[in-house]
This record gives structure tokens, C-alpha cells and sequence, in this order.
């Protein structure tokens, strides 16, 4: 049975694109390992998975950096500064090496690089190992929030790397084409991030959790609590529609100050925090909601060129959805007609698109409907055999060089 090392730079635990390619590569008859991080009391350091996908975690910090995080450095705040920035550094290449040899030592056909953060560590394993690379960029990380400092290495990394690998992924066309031109190669193969199909049928899975007493709509946002996701925008729009419950399920850097602002607005009765759930239970909470919503904003090419996991998660769940007016979000909401697409610019927008599905039951369940057609087709099953396709080819040219 051929080998394929897939690396993340996770803990590979509520990964669902990197999930659905390794269980899709397994039920083709490869055996998938999937390389990725382990934090003690949280991950083992192996397991394996119900389908027999392996999974293979390394520290994810120095063994020096466990023993010196308690000392205090006696030199000034500069000095320990540049210390600790140095350490920081040294601790992450200690990490890649690790990951780099475990991954050269397993011996893959192909290495399986997800996100441009693992990509160099797995190029120099497959050269080590006589593998080929298949590189998938989830986000365009040279124009991606929080990702400023590191533009000009991410540039040098895909300008020199995507062009040696055998295999190139992308999540939407836009991004395709980025990628295309930028560096000089062939158009990427296209997998979006849908889910699974499942027949979601309706829960009370919030309401109940919550306990919440009003028979109003809730709105819900699954997903990472971050700069540049228009979540302050939600909140300051829900303190002007009433009637309505708004969920936010996830975590993330932005989680004390959306709680601290949902206070500030007087909030505390309608707007809801849900911490990240397991993937496993992810979709009867979404099933529990009546409307999906995906405010992103205009502050960076990742998110203007995003369709992103919760818009299809919404699609599964037969939700109607608000959204950004952005291209490849339109491309799934307006053919369907599963929902309503908002300008990027202001609040108004937002609040004017989602007070239309607050206040109108019928309209609700139109889209809701079409949203339950459109899942038939916006699934992971009807793009998977794309990947084993590529799988096919990419080692179709290794035995052409070695007969």
C-alpha cells in the first residue's frame, strides 16, 4: 500500500479540510499519516483513526524552551526581548526539524503539504525521501491578516517551491489564478472547502443549550474569532435588530473583546458565545439556527478571494445565508438563490440584508429550501474523486521516470 505524509502545522484536531483529503486518499487504498503538532494533556503523541488513517504528533516547542519558560532573565526588556524572540525562533526550527525527520525516515510516495508554514519542511523531506510534494495553499498567505511581516518570505518560499511540486491545490478560482500568475505555473486544482453531505434535519441544540425564551430566529457565525471577519460589524448590527438571537460559535484573539463589546452595546440577553465545538457536533448546532451569516471584510486579497467552510457548512444545513458581496461567495449564493449578499463598505448593508430575513418567515424558508437543493451538489463527494485524480497522475510521472 503506497504511503502519503500529509503535514500540518496544527494539532490536527478540528483540521476538516486536511481530514476529508486524508479519509477520501484512504478509501482510495493509500495509507495516510498525517504529521502534526502534540500538546501535552491535550493530543497523544499517535493514534489512529476509525479508518485507519495514522496520526503522528511531534512537541511542538524545544525541549529547552519547557525548562527555561519559567526563568526571568536579570538584563533589561530589550535584552530579554530579543532573548525571547531568538528562543521563539530556534524552538520552531527545532519543531520543523523534527517534523522533517519523522516524515523522511516514513518513507511516502508523496508528502502532503497543507498551508505555506509546513511547505519548506515538507519540500526537503520528499528531496530526502525520493517523494513527490503535492502542496495545498489553503489562504493566500501573502496577502492574509496578521501575515504582514512575513509577505516577502512567504513570496520567496511559493516562488520557489510551488514551481518544483508535482501536485498544486487551491479553495477557490480566484486564488487559482493568484497563484497561476504570481509564480508562473499552471493553473492549481480547485477543491473548495465543502463538507461532507449529510441530511441535516432540524435541532434545538442552541435554544436549548442556551436556554433561550423567545421563539425568535437565531443568526449564527461558525468559525475562527478574527480581525478582518466583520464581527464587530455583527454586534453593532444586532444592537439594531430586534427579534432576533445571534450566535457566535468559535474562538479566537478577538474572543475577550467581542464579549467585552456585546457588554458595552447591552447585549447580554440576545448576542451568545459558544466555544470551539468538535467537528463531530459541529453540524447539529449549525442545523439548530435559522440563518448563516458571513460578514467578512474587504482587508486583504485571502479575504476578498475566500468562499470559506462555514458558507457551504450553512449550504449542508439547509440555513439561508447573509453575506459578503465578495466574488466567490456570490458564486455559490446567487445561482442557488439561498440567500442574501451584503455590500462590504458599512453596517448598513448588513443590518439592511439581515433584517430582511429576520422580518420574513416566507423568504426564510425559500432560501432554506434552495439551500437543501444546493447541497446535493456543493458537497465534498462531488469533488473528491478530483483529488484521487491528481494523486493519479502525480504518481503516474513517478513511474514514467522509474519504469
Amino acid at each position: 500500500m503506497s504511503r502519503i505524509a500529509m503535514i500540518v502545522w496544527n494539532e490536527f484536531r478540528n483540521d476538516a479540510r486536511v481530514l476529508k483529503q486524508a479519509r477520501t486518499l484512504q478509501a482510495s487504498g493509500y495509507q495516510v499519516t498525517v504529521f502534526a503538532l502534540h500538546t501535552p494533556g491535550v493530543t497523544c503523541h499517535e493514534e489512529v483513526l476509525p479508518e485507519g488513517i495514522r496520526v503522528i504528533r511531534v512537541a511542538r516547542t524545544a525541549p529547552w524552551r519547557a525548562t527555561t519558560a519559567g526563568v526571568r532573565s536579570s538584563s533589561g526588556s530589550f535584552e530579554r526581548e530579543q532573548s525571547m524572540s531568538v528562543r521563539r525562533l530556534l524552538s520552531r526550527l527545532w519543531v520543523h526539524a523534527s517534523l522533517m525527520v519523522r516524515i523522511t525516515l516514513h518513507r511516502a510516495v508523496v508528502v502532503h503539504a497543507h498551508d505555506v508554514n509546513t511547505l519548506p519542511t515538507a519540500w526537503l523531506a520528499a528531496r530526502l525521501s525520493g517523494a513527490k510534494l503535492v502542496y495545498d495553499a489553503h489562504e493566500v498567505s501573502t496577502s492574509r491578516e496578521g501575515y504582514a511581516r512575513f509577505r516577502k518570505w512567504v513570496a520567496c518560499i511559493e516562488a520557489t517551491l510551488m514551481p518544483r511540486a508535482e501536485g498544486t491545490i487551491t479553495t477557490t478560482q480566484t486564488r487559482a489564478k493568484f497563484f497561476a500568475r504570481a509564480y508562473g505555473i499552471a493553473r492549481l486544482l480547485v477543491l473548495q472547502n465543502r463538507p461532507c453531505f449529510s441530511l441535516s434535519a432540524p435541532t434545538q441544540r442552541i435554544r436549548n443549550e442556551l436556554d433561550l425564551q423567545h421563539p425568535w430566529p437565531i443568526v449564527i457565525y461558525q468559525g475562527g474569532l478574527q480581525q478582518g471577519r466583520g464581527l464587530e460589524r455583527l454586534l453593532r448590527v444586532s444592537a439594531t435588530l430586534q427579534g432576533a438571537y445571534f450566535v457566535l460559535i468559535g474562538g479566537g484573539r478577538l474572543t475577550q473583546d467581542l464579549m467585552k463589546l456585546r457588554e458595552e452595546l447591552g447585549l447580554t440577553e440576545r448576542v451568545h458565545f459558544i466555544p470551539t465545538v468538535p467537528l463531530a457536533d459541529l453540524p447539529s448546532y449549525t442545523a439548530s439556527a435559522d440563518i448563516g451569516v458571513q460578514p467578512i471584510e474587504n482587508t486583504c486579497l485571502n479575504h476578498f478571494s475566500t468562499d470559506s467552510n462555514k458558507l457551504f457548512e450553512y449550504v449542508i444545513a439547509g440555513l439561508p445565508v447573509v453575506a459578503t458581496n465578495f466574488p466567490e461567495i456570490r458564486k455559490i449564493i446567487r445561482p442557488h438563490a439561498l440567500g442574501l449578499l451584503a455590500a462590504a463598505d458599512s453596517d448598513q448593508p448588513l443590518r439592511t440584508e439581515l433584517k430582511r430575513l429576520i422580518d420574513d418567515p416566507l423568504l426564510r424558508q425559500t432560501c432554506a429550501r434552495n439551500a437543501k437543493i444546493a447541497a446535493r451538489h456543493l458537497n465534498w463527494e462531488q469533488q473528491e474523486i478530483q483529488l484521487v485524480a491528481l494523486y493519479q497522475r502525480v504518481l503516474a510521472r513517478n513511474a514514467e521516470v522509474h519504469p
